[in-house]
């Protein structure tokens, strides 16, 4: 191992971890937009409670792998860097408007390119571009002047605010875990469902192997690895990145991640017997998820996470921008899914 480049190594780390949630994404029916469509309109919430398995397994790994030192959460950007509510609100209330446009986030666009859906690369392609385009590119001077992002100035997160009033590290752990199985196994759709159960816990451990395998790196390459979790914002665009010209954005967690993704939708399409080619035979249609994919780029960027990124990873962190930006991802997708399927024209 010690022969290998960094780079490697981690990409190693991001490509098991996203295996595993695209499996657990084709094998369980693990998706954001997919969750909120079969609850709001579907009349059925058991992709929807898959979530609070995924979340609390994530945040026990995470928390107590922190604890007992083999996670440094401290060195991830859900803790590095001062939380801007604005920029949690605003960008996720973007992505999640752009990802009801679009019919799918980012990880979900990846997972359904991998099962053979051609008009999901445009959405991945024209989001990881605007990501870029916000973080780097022309629309980067306005995006820090609006939602600066400076570095924290001491710890931060639910944990230490709990801790501060007299609430035990340990105890609030507890609680959130507690807390997110007990809502997802009262569902007795869910309990009778034990594949999509296991697929859960299999995602949410996908995001602890994350944190931890990059945290060893990061401490072996004296910090040249950056500790990260599984995210569809940016890393889309270092992977167009590196696909274009490996020699300006080298293999990382990102490449291996996103890359990671598509082979376990891939494998888990032709396992299901669902991959077959799919293409975009309605222009209005293409321009709509464009626009919805240019969406998320640019609220994915500003929220620092997409609908994993923040809504799972962040959570599993127990960073606050975690559930502040998945609540407002989830009422962005609201008023997108009400403005699509309702007919619902905004004043």
């Amino acid at each position: 191992m010690d022969a290998l480049p960094f780079g490697l190594i981690a990409a190693l780390v991001g490509l098991a971890g996203g295996v595993v949630l695209g499996l657990a994404a084709r094998l369980g029916d693990f998706c954001t937009l997919g969750a909120l469509e079969s609850a709001i309109y579907g009349g059925t919430q058991s992709r929807l409670r898959l979530w609070g398995v995924v979340l609390g397994v994530a945040i026990l790994g995470t928390q107590f792998g922190a604890m007992g030192g083999w996670i440094d959460l401290e060195a991830s950007i859900y803790h590095s860097i001062a939380w801007n509510p604005v920029a949690s609100i605003v960008g996720g209330l973007i992505f999640g408007y752009g990802m009801a446009m679009a019919g799918n986030c980012g990880f979900g666009s990846l997972v359904r390119f991998g099962g053979g859906d051609l008009r999901s690369l445009v959405v991945v392609v024209v989001m990881g571009i605007f990501g870029f385009v916000a973080l780097s590119g022309p629309l980067a001077p306005l995006r820090v002047a609006l939602f600066p992002q400076p570095e924290a100035t001491g710890p931060q997160g639910i944990l230490f605010d709990l801790d501060s009033i007299g609430i035990p590290p340990a105890v609030t752990i507890a609680a959130v875990a507690v807390l997110a199985f007990g809502w997802a196994l009262s569902h007795g759709g869910l309990r009778a469902r034990p594949t999509m159960i296991l697929w859960g816990i299999a995602a949410g451990l996908a995001v602890v192997w994350c944190f931890a395998g990059t945290s060893w790196l990061a401490e072996a390459s004296l910090d040249e690895i950056a500790v990260e979790g599984p995210s569809f914002t940016a890393p889309v665009g270092r992977t167009l990145i590196y696909m274009m010209t490996s020699t300006s954005g080298g293999l990382s967690f990102s490449v291996g991640s996103v890359v990671g993704v598509m082979v376990g939708a891939l494998a888990g399409s032709i396992f299901r017997g669902l991959f077959r080619w799919e293409a975009c035979e309605d222009p209005r249609e293409l321009g709509r998820q464009v626009g919805g994919a240019a969406l998320m780029g640019i609220g994915g960027v500003v929220a620092l996470g997409c609908s994993v990124g923040q809504g799972v990873t962040a959570i599993a962190a127990l960073a606050w921008s975690g559930p502040v930006t998945l609540a407002a991802i989830s009422l962005g997708a609201w008023l997108g899914l009400r403005q699509l399927i309702g007919g619902y024209q905004p004043e």
